[in-house]
């Protein structure tokens, strides 16, 4: 029992930091949840090895990001690594109600699951698994993301801003969607339900 509590205390760069670099959960929050009014992203469940590249991305500044890119350099190997065990650990936050137009989540639906093959947009559960629940170690759960988080990412793919996915796999999807779609899927994703426990 002890062991068991002990190993759900977070690691104390998610509550601390470690001098240079800000507590993890000053912008994620402590279960990863996010904040999606100040852009950022949830981290509950994302695979420790994406979650890891990330951080090494931001280091290396083959990923940029003003607040990111700064906490990510002061990070140890052992800070990554034990940050992104404790938020793989976390449930994925449930999605809220929408108030989005059902017409945009209708066409964000359809492309993630149809994806749009004249236009060479394969569904983003191509690789993102069933429901967007992510293929570990290379695909994130997209499931429940934020969805304005989601529009950042993607317009940042079509623009050339974020280049660090594997293959250009991602820059070339993002290149032929609308700022329609983009939104439309950033929505639709964003309602989704995540992985529920024992399955």
């Amino acid at each position: 029992m002890a062991a068991s509590s002990a190993a759900a205390v977070p690691p104390s760069i998610v509550t601390q930091g470690n001098g240079a670099a800000v507590a993890c959960a000053s912008c994620h929050g402590v279960d990863g949840a996010g904040n999606p009014q100040a852009g950022f992203p949830v981290l509950a469940q994302l695979p420790p090895a994406y979650f890891a590249k990330q951080i090494a991305d931001f280091k290396a500044g083959t990923r940029t990001h003003p607040v990111m890119t700064p906490i990510a350099q002061a990070m140890s190997v052992e800070d990554a690594e034990s940050t992104a065990r404790h938020y793989a650990s976390q449930p994925r936050p449930k999605a809220g109600a929408s108030t989005v137009d059902p017409a945009v989540i209708a066409r964000g639906k359809n492309l993630a699951i149809n994806g749009a093959w004249d236009r060479q947009v394969p569904p983003c559960f191509k690789c993102h698994a069933v429901d967007g629940l992510g293929v570990a170690p290379a695909f994130p759960a997209i499931a429940g993301q934020h969805a304005a988080y989601t529009v950042s990412q993607l317009q940042a793919w079509k623009t050339g801003a974020r280049t660090n996915d594997p293959q250009k796999l991602m820059k070339a999807v993002a290149e032929n969607l609308t700022d329609d779609d983009i939104r439309s899927v950033a929505e639709y994703l964003a309602t989704l339900g995540t992985r529920r426990e024992g399955k």
